[in-house]
């Protein structure tokens, strides 16, 4: 015969992951606890500086790493404050009919459309069937949002774990007092008893209070967990967290007990009102319940003091159980772990006994269609195998049939017969020449690929986007409409390359380095790799200096090339010094008066210009010449040589003031061109020119990542 299925039950809480594993044995008709796990977490997950996602997922894999579930039930937990939970008086109903019942009565009941939620029910009470009719049934109404249960979910779904059940920890908390404490076993009748329990289920942000008495149950949320007690240490005695934390778990140990008590008291008392409070609740609504004793469950209960606290002002036995009753199983309730979080087990032991199926309880929240698609799955073996048994059989039918009809009997089946037979051979004779044919055009494929895949990458194209990424623009608006002395462009008319044996030569021979990057001016390049040469300009004014003339070509284009990487409005980030450029500098540059047709920038760059030369030039004018013709683009003059002429010296030394190098190329003023037409142009400053910087391409998988640089910040 074979073994039953084992199942975990598995409770992520606030503080710790608790896992235990049960098997059903009908020998000793006993549940046999095989195996557990308890996991505590570096940090509360309710703490401000905690990252919930990545601690639970680190206490999974540990888990996973310590425990092997293959071919393991797997049931989970969903804290009971984040779900719904409504108990319905039913009148009279036919039994027939109480799925429709129970879905108008959840849209009444549950505040969100019944697509964005999970829910199921389940008839409790005592009520009874006759004629086809139920006569006092209270059935129980569960439900909770879509994404809470994917979010519970997820931890699991990510290692490619089969969840088998998803059910609330008060409703595991039921399974335990029902299985463990009263007796109860699925299948068996139902008879409501006379005394109620109450079960306190204290964790780290909220206490579950349930409150039942076999047959009815009843639910609430208290909003006061064990966290709340050691903020009430760290407010009144100036401690840190993870102090307070130890000292509230240490109480009795401490130098000054009195005073740590003290410091507990009022939150001692918020929690007994709360808990007098749904008690008087539960007693109005239930006028003929009588409480017999409170259970205290969860590592909260740990507290000392506690427990009596409770009884003194509950009126009302308080145990906190040292063991479970039903669970058999040495080699785990004898472990010293175990024992010291017995406590904290209540839940996971309450899902695994559910998985088992030896409850009375058979909710789940786990998604319909998993659940569907799962029974599929299962039944697909049995649905194949009946399949294959049909078609055996059908086979053979026909097989039987076919045979007296394998035989040509006339004229016109023999001629058919040929034609098919000429008509195969015809097709063979293609399907050959297919092949054939295919065979060539694969070895072609081959061979061209053998010519291209490898000899060419995209490096270039990056580059030719960065650059581009780099470059400034007035984003969503029409440049038509904005002035062209006001627009945010650049404009680049030559980008080259250049291969250098030693890139630290091309540094070394920088003349002036203060546009360089302060990491960049610290580490000189070294080794070979390109030199990329950008010439262009631009023509932006503005009232502040850091936006004019060379200033705004650092402040708005050589920064960003100087950057890990940018990112334009509307376009993903770009790689700039983690894909290879770096040492980004302006090497020559210059400013000149020009004229623009009124018309705009188009008429500029596509349209003639007709200059006529002038004797003198207008005061502080400049050649716009400098880059026209020459093949080093600013001409032959030193650079760093200071602009002479007619009102231009004094205009000179300001700006070496403030932009530190300009080449030689637009120095000289003996002339300077204007328009034939004047009173349709306007005379604008034109700033030209060149920035190089070194390229090194770096592959994508050689990057460093933000994280890895903030790392290497921080080390530096």
């Amino acid at each position: 015969m074979a073994q039953k299925r084992a199942a975990w039950g598995i409770d992520i809480g606030q503080s710790s992951l608790k896992a235990i594993k049960l098997q059903y044995s009908d020998a000793t008709d006993q549940v046999v606890a095989v195996a557990f796990d308890f996991i505590q977490y570096p940090k509360i997950l309710s703490q401000p500086d905690a990252i919930p996602e990545e601690i639970i997922a680190e206490s999974m894999k540990t888990f996973l790493t310590r425990n092997s579930i293959k071919d393991d039930l797997i049931a989970i937990s969903v804290p009971g404050h984040s779900s719904l939970a409504r108990f319905i008086q039913l009148p009279p109903v036919e039994a027939s009919k109480l799925a429709e019942i129970v879905k108008y009565e959840a849209r009444q009941q549950i505040p969100f459309a019944l697509e964005e939620v999970i829910w199921d029910f389940q008839p409790l009470g005592a009520g009874v069937e006759e004629g086809g009719y139920l006569l006092d049934a209270e059935v129980g109404l569960f439900a909770m949002k879509r994404d809470q249960v994917m979010n519970a979910m997820r931890p699991f779904t990510s290692n490619k774990l089969e969840i088998e059940l998803v059910q609330t920890a008060p409703l595991a908390l039921y399974n335990v007092l029902s299985f463990d404490e009263l007796g109860i076993r699925r299948g068996q009748p139902v008879s409501a008893r006379d005394e109620y329990t109450i079960v306190l289920d204290m964790g780290c942000d909220n206490t579950t209070l349930m409150i039942s008495n076999g047959a009815k149950i009843w639910i609430r949320n208290v909003p006061i967990g064990g966290n709340h007690f050691t903020r009430a240490l760290t407010k009144e005695m100036k401690l840190s967290f993870a102090k307070a934390e130890l000292l509230k778990c240490n109480a009795t140990k401490s130098p000054d007990p009195r005073a740590v008590f003290q410091a507990l008291r009022p939150v001692f008392n918020d929690y007994v009102s709360e808990i007098q409070r749904s008690i008087g609740y539960f007693s109005s609504v239930n006028r003929q319940a009588k409480v017999s004793k409170v259970l205290g469950l969860g590592n909260g209960f740990k507290l000392a003091g506690l427990q009596k606290f409770l009884q003194q002002n509950l009126q009302y036995d308080v145990e906190k159980p040292d063991a479970y009753h039903s669970l058999a199983g040495d080699s785990v309730i004898n472990a010293p772990l175990f024992s010291d979080n017995v406590l904290s087990f209540a839940v996971p032991y309450g899902l695994a006994l559910q998985a088992l199926d030896v409850t009375r309880i058979r909710t789940t929240l786990l998604p319909p269609e998993i659940a569907s698609a799962r029974i599929i799955r299962r039944k697909k073996p049995w649905a194949a195998m009946t399949a294959a048994m049909l078609l055996v059989a059908a086979s053979l039918g026909v097989a039987a049939s076919a045979n007296s009809y394998s035989y040509v009997h006339s004229k016109v089946f023999e001629d058919a017969e040929k034609a098919a037979d000429g008509f195969a051979s015809e097709i063979s004779g293609k399907r050959s020449a297919y092949e054939g044919e295919k065979g060539n055009f694969t070895k072609a494929r081959q061979d061209l690929e053998a010519l291209v895949v490898g000899r060419r990458g995209m490096d270039w194209m990056e580059l030719f986007n960065a650059v581009n990424d780099c470059l400034p623009r007035d984003g969503n608006a029409q440049q038509d409409e904005i002035p062209l002395t006001q627009r945010n462009q650049v404009s680049i008319s030559h980008l080259t390359a250049r291969r250098e044996g030693d890139v630290g030569a091309w540094f070394t021979s920088l003349p002036d380095q203060s546009w360089l990057a302060k990491a960049d001016r610290e580490n000189a390049p070294s080794g070979s790799g390109y030199i990329v040469t950008l010439i262009g300009k631009h023509w932006h004014s503005d009232p502040d200096p850091e936006q004019n003339d060379i200033l705004y070509l650092r402040n708005n284009f050589l920064r960003n090339l100087q950057q890990p990487t940018v990112q334009q409005p509307g376009y993903p980030p770009r790689d700039i010094t983690r894909m290879g450029i770096s040492h980004a500098t302006i090497v020559e540059y210059t400013s000149n008066k020009t004229w623009i047709p009124k018309s705009g920038l188009q008429e500029i760059q596509s349209g003639p210009r007709v200059n006529i030369t002038e004797n003198q030039p207008p005061a502080g004018a400049r050649s716009s010449s400098a880059f026209d013709g020459d093949s080093s683009l600013f001409g032959p003059g030193p650079i760093g040589a200071p602009s002479v002429g007619s009102g231009g010296s004094a205009d000179s030394m300001m700006r070496s003031s403030m932009g530190g190098m300009r080449g030689a190329g637009g120095a000289s003023f003996g002339q300077t061109t204007r328009p034939m037409d004047p009173e349709n142009y306007d005379e604008v400053e034109e700033t030209q020119f060149k920035i190089e910087f070194v390229f090194k391409y770096k592959p994508k998988s050689e990057r460093t990542t933000p994280a890895e640089e903030s790392a290497e910040d921080a080390g530096e």
